[in-house]
Formats: C-alpha cells, structure tokens, sequence
C-alpha cells in the first residue's frame, strides 16, 4: 500500500428502506432508493480497495450487522466500527479522533459520490503526506465530498448546519481561523437530489449504477 499510515474512513449508513436516500424516494420509492444506496456504497467501497492506498475503515451508523456488510467484514484491509455522537458532526469528530489513534493522517469520505476516484484519493493522500493539516474536496451542493486531516480539531465538526449550502465555506474559514496549511481539490458532484439520476445515468461508466 502506498500510504500504510494512513485511513480512508467511509461513513454511510445501514441501507434501510425508508431510512436513506430520503430526498430520492418522491422519485424512485423507499425500496429503489435503499437499493441505489447499496449499489453507491458497493461502488465507493470497490474504488478504495481497487486503489490499494492505505486501509479502509468503515463507519456505521445505527449499526453494522446488516448482511450488506458481512462481505467486506472479512477483508485484512477493512474494518468495521459503529459511528457514535449526537449529530453528523460529532460521529465524524469521535471517528476521526478514534482513526488517529492508528494513523498519521485520515480522509473522510462518503458512499454518494460516485465520481470520487482513485486518482483523486490520492492526490488529497499525498498532499497530507507532504505536510499539509487539512484537504478538502468540495461539493457542488456547498458541502464538501471529502476532508483529509493530519491533525483533528473540534471546531471542525461543532455548530454546523450539515444541511445547509455553506457546510464547506464555514468549514475553509475555521480551517483559516486555525491558521492551518490546506488544501482544495476539484469540486465534484454527489447523489442527493431527483435531478441527479438523469446526470448519473448520462456518465457511461457510471449509468449502470441506476439500474443495476
């Protein structure tokens, strides 16, 4: 692996009908939208191990014992935990706290963004190797797809609205006020809204995701 001190926390939650992809069920029913879910997180989960760059952590949240994640349990190079905290917020702070402990640096991911690449991995990977505190890979929705960090600090996870279109803005500016040395990657897109299936269908690699 090429950065072994390293994790790549994915954070998702159990797939159950009704209880994810919330804002896609007026589109697609409970049932599609728990089954698109899956499929996101099997493909988020394929891209990490495919990239082979440092082990994969995942986070669950309420709990890890849907059979959808018995076949990465087995795996050396992935472990499961439970995510703990009152909000968004305080699970990702207590996970990145928690990873800490058994590397130098951490990146937080998502199961929903279908874009995110070995590639890019990488790049926000080795910008924490080569010294930076903190990377971030923006949303086009205004929250971010991605937060790298070498060092962990509350203020990144505390008080903020995680719904909102300014999670990723508030965020640089705590980065600034820390006076931290950061970085941005390229904004991508993720799968949130009705209008975002037409966009996953048009990606040829990716259309298979909607259907499959």
């Amino acid at each position: 692996m090429q950065f072994p001190d390293a994790r790549i926390l994915l954070f998702c939650r159990t797939p159950q009908p009704g209880k994810v992809k919330t804002r896609l069920i007026p589109a697609l029913g409970s049932e599609a939208a728990s089954q698109l879910y899956t499929r996101l997180l099997r493909h988020a989960v394929q891209t990490v191990l495919d990239a082979h760059l440092c082990p994969l952590e995942i986070w669950v949240t309420p709990d890890a014992k849907h059979p959808f994640f018995s076949e990465w349990a087995e795996l050396d190079s992935v472990e499961l935990f439970v995510q703990s905290g009152a909000d968004l917020g305080m699970r990702m702070y207590n996970a990145t706290m928690d990873a800490r402990m058994r590397a130098q640096s951490v990146v937080l991911i998502g199961g929903d963004c279908p874009l995110m690449s070995a590639g890019y991995l990488e790049s926000a990977l080795t910008k924490l190797q080569r010294g930076y505190d903190a990377v971030v890979g923006p949303a086009e929705d205004g929250g971010y797809v991605l937060l790298g960090l070498r060092q962990c600090h509350l203020t990144l996870f505390e008080q903020i609205n995680w719904g909102a279109e300014t999670v990723c803005e508030e965020t640089c500016r705590r980065l600034d006020d820390l006076h931290w040395r950061w970085s941005l990657l390229e904004e991508l897109w993720d799968i949130d809204r009705p209008e975002d299936l037409d966009r996953l269908a048009g990606v040829p690699q990716l259309s298979g995701l909607v259907s499959n």
